[in-house]
């Protein structure tokens, strides 16, 4: 048996596939399915796991790119401004961000030309964003 606790072992396999079964989960974390059922109950009552997800790989979405853009925000209207970005539908995803840029957003589009809308006619268009900078997925590699 692993050192690593019962519920880092449960979520580690969550990690590396959310749709696995209880069955699978208690196999590979070597717990029962009530321990199993038990732990994620109770990480997603604590807040611990907020959701389940898919893994994309932008390259094979015809008809779709997927952009991650650093936005930058004045900080007196942060809070507007993030509720703002947090209401468009392009924004599939928000993280606060310590790099160079305030806040990152996954952005989903048709193509690049509507990216480019979306973020000249959405997300600078909000009050307090005061920069917004693409960085365009290609592939894929893990």
């Amino acid at each position: 048996m692993s050192t690593q606790s019962t519920e880092d072992r449960i979520l580690s396999v969550l990690e590396e596939d959310a749709q696995a079964s209880y069955a699978e989960i208690a196999n590979r974390a070597d717990v029962s399915k009530p321990t199993v059922r038990k732990y994620i109950d109770k990480l997603e009552s604590e807040g611990v796991i907020v959701g389940y997800s898919a893994d994309i790989d932008p390259k094979k979405l015809s008809s779709q790119s997927i952009a991650m853009v650093g936005i930058d925000v004045e900080s007196e209207r942060y809070v507007e401004a993030t509720q703002n970005l947090k209401g468009l539908p392009a924004v599939e995803a928000l993280f606060t961000s310590s790099g160079d840029h305030m806040l990152m957003a996954e952005v989903r589009a048709a193509d690049g030309d509507e990216l480019g809308e979306i973020i000249s006619e959405s997300i600078l268009d909000i009050d307090g964003v005061t920069a917004a900078h693409p960085s365009f997925l290609q592939e894929r590699l893990k």
